[in-house]
Formats: structure tokens, sequence, C-alpha cells
């Protein structure tokens, strides 16, 4: 019966928590407090532990209260495949509507040019967050601005340019390891 409720308890937060992880402690701290699975200390001593962990505050959290509530390691993956259960079946049934619509709407000239017209959206989304980072204390030299142009550019070129070669230089992973290649490199 523990591990039901420790299931249904943490699924009902993976679907209808929002706001990120420490938006989400208030509704596991209901949770615990409801059922008792620790006390108040033990809480949040689990909320501090959460903090300092590698990884999404909320998933460490569940995974930690999982143990502590069984004492076994199964408790724990339980509660953590609870919480991120919700997100990835509403991303696996996105992902099969927008691949049933592509199928579907594939050879549409609107529809086309609407995805390609979101891609550009996406790109300057990108890039408005990438420059409320720019600031004085991050961009130290104009070294730093050449690495931030370069990416900027191998990242808008497969756009504007579509043969092989711009889509191999524009790779995501190829461009975070030259970048970081480069930035070793040049302030090590």
């Amino acid at each position: 019966m523990l591990y039901l409720q420790l299931f249904l308890s943490f699924f009902k937060i993976g679907l209808f928590g929002f706001g990120g992880g420490l938006a989400i402690m208030s509704l596991i701290q209901m949770e615990v407090e409801e059922y008792g699975w620790m006390s108040p200390q033990e809480f949040v001593d689990i909320v501090a532990v959460s903090q300092v962990t590698p990884g999404p505050i909320g998933i460490n959290c569940a995974t930690y209260v999982g143990y502590t509530a069984t004492g076994s390691v199964w408790g724990s993956v339980l509660t953590t495949t609870a919480i991120v259960l919700p997100s990835l079946i509403i991303m696996l049934s996105i992902c099969r509507a927008y691949f049933w619509i592509d199928k579907r709407f594939h050879d549409n000239p609107y529809f086309t040019r609407t995805l390609r017209m979101l891609r550009f959206t996406v790109i300057g989304l990108i890039a408005a967050a990438a420059l409320m980072l720019v600031r004085p204390e991050t961009f130290i030299d104009p070294i730093s601005w050449g690495i931030f142009a370069v990416v900027a550019l191998f990242t808008i070129l497969p756009e504007m340019a579509k043969n092989k070669m711009t889509e191999v230089l524009s790779h995501p992973i190829l461009l975070i390891v030259l970048a970081g290649v480069a930035g070793y490199l040049i302030y090590a």
C-alpha cells in the first residue's frame, strides 16, 4: 500500500506541479505530511541535500523521499519514475501528434512555411536569452565576443544556406565541444 501511495502522490505532483523544482516543494511537503512518511526535520534535511546534489531539485527530493519512506532503493526508483512519468507521457503524445500532422500536411506549402518561420522564431528566442547573458562580467575581452559571434553564425547558417557542410558544422554537440576547446585553449 505504501508503494501505491508513493506512486500516486508523486505522479500527481509530476502532473500538476508547474514552475520548476522549488515550486513543487510545497506539494511534496504536503504529501509527506499527509501520509507521515517522515518528520518535518527530515524533510528539511532532504530539501537541503536535494539543493546541493546535482540535478533537478524536485526529482532529487522525490528520490530521497522514496528511499526514506520505504527504506529501499525500489522506493526511490518508484518515486523518481512517478514524478517524471507525466512529463514523459505528455512529450511523447506531443511528438506523436507532431509526426502525425507532419505526415499528413508535409506537402502543404502553408504548413512548411509555418514550420520554417517557427525555426526563425526559436532562433530569435535563443538569441534573446543569449543576449541577456552578454554582460561585461561574462565577455571580458574581444576573443569572447569572437567565440560568441562564430557560434551564433554557425547556429543561423544552416537556415540560410542549405548544404551538407553547413549542417555538419552547425551540429549542436560539435558547436559545444568546439566552443569548450576554444575556451580552454584561450583561457587556460
